[in-house]
């Protein structure tokens, strides 16, 4: 799987899923690498933009090998895990319960948890409007939902310099450290974003209220942020 002919439908799931099996070994260490750190501060944000009590219920879409869910613990919030990928359940670090299923059927009831979040994985799933969707479905009426993904930065030397390390430097150092197809597809993989204002309102029409959006690392990722009619 390639950046030159990105994957949709069921295509795209079988696609998405073989390959974070493969890369889930080093996926971590990839991450912090390839964004020099940063992301384990923007995970932070994401789950203190929840201002959710201690003991909430919040379930992790695309929890891959647990980072957020280990935040979410050590903010006092009870995480459970949600993923596609086998591969990346078994190298979980986290104590919290993980289930292997899809972010677009989860295996759980209407209303039955305070709040949703998701880091870097709605590029991965195959309708978008659909996740959303779900996430209201599980949320409780008042609950929150925060999702964490790439952006593209609106100042243009800024927006340069990232393209060029995003599509060339990330691609070399995930070759080095793990697979480099992968990493050639995941900056590919933006195409799949709608903008920022679509994205708000495909939050807003699938049941969210008071929903905005937080750019963080000069917009080289955003917060999409909404709370449960």
């Amino acid at each position: 799987m390639t950046g030159a002919e990105l994957p949709i439908g069921e295509r795209k799931a079988r696609a998405v899923e073989e390959m974070f099996d493969r890369i889930a070994p080093r996926y971590e260490l990839v991450n912090r690498v390839m964004t020099l750190g940063l992301d384990a501060g923007w995970r932070r944000r994401a789950v203190r933009e929840l201002q959710l009590d201690p003991g909430a219920r919040v379930v992790d879409l695309g929890c891959g090998t647990g980072d957020l869910c280990r935040v979410l613990g050590r903010a006092g919030l009870r995480a459970v895990g949600v993923d596609m990928a086998a591969g990346m359940l078994a190298k979980a670090h986290t104590a919290a319960p993980l289930v292997r299923a899809d972010a677009l059927q989860l295996p759980l009831r209407d209303a039955s948890v305070d709040g949703a979040i998701s880091g870097f994985a709605l590029r991965n799933v195959v309708d978008i409007a659909a996740c959303f969707g779900e996430a209201v479905r599980v949320i409780r009426p008042g609950g929150r939902a925060v999702f964490l993904e790439v952006s593209e930065p609106p100042n243009p030397v800024v927006r340069l310099a990232h393209s060029f390390y995003f599509r060339r430097i990330v691609p070399m150092v995930g070759g080095l450290l793990s697979d480099r197809s992968a990493y050639r597809y995941l900056p590919a993989s933006t195409a799949y974003l709608p903008t920022p204002e679509e994205l708000l309102g495909l939050l807003t029409g699938a049941g969210f209220a008071r929903c905005r959006r937080v750019q963080l690392g000069m917009g080289a990722a955003q917060l999409l942020i909404g709370t449960r009619r």
